[in-house]
């Protein structure tokens, strides 16, 4: 299991690189975060990325200097703050999104085709065990 989580993370890292160096492994999370769930308090953003709201408010600070980022106060109740990608944020989740999944899928046509249900079905369960949010998109083009 420890193998197969480095090989990802490894491919993410990798992905991430290949389309820019301005962002870290934790400030795109948070991007990824931002277009799954769309604008969330930010207090939401700190607790989906198990962190404290200063360290969740930093790393904004940070996304929105690079234009990847908007907040603001909430529409509905204005004493908290917003926390949303910005068009910028999102083409970049996109960018890096199909770099990753080229790469995946590279890996995958290597291994032998009665193996790869048996794969999907493992990991979709592994990522609902973790509480990872199903995105229909990630699954859109795979043929197995």
């Amino acid at each position: 299991m420890l193998q197969g989580s480095r090989a990802l993370v490894a491919i993410a890292a990798r992905s991430l690189a290949e389309v820019t160096d301005e962002v870290t492994l934790p400030q795109y999370r948070a991007i990824v975060v931002l277009c799954a769930h769309g604008p969330i308090a930010m207090r939401e953003l700190a607790d989906e990325l198990t962190c404290s709201a200063s360290t969740a408010t930093r790393l904004c600070d940070r996304l929105v200097s690079k234009g990847l980022v908007d907040r603001g106060p909430r529409e509905a109740n204005r004493r908290e703050v917003e926390v949303r990608a910005t068009a910028r944020g999102i083409e970049l989740v996109r960018a890096v999104t199909a770099r990753r999944r080229a790469e995946i899928r590279r890996i995958v046509d290597t291994m032998p085709a009665e193996q790869r249900p048996a794969l999907v079905d493992a990991l979709q369960a592994f990522a609902a065990a973790a509480g990872e949010a199903p995105d229909q998109a990630w699954a859109i083009g795979w043929d197995l």
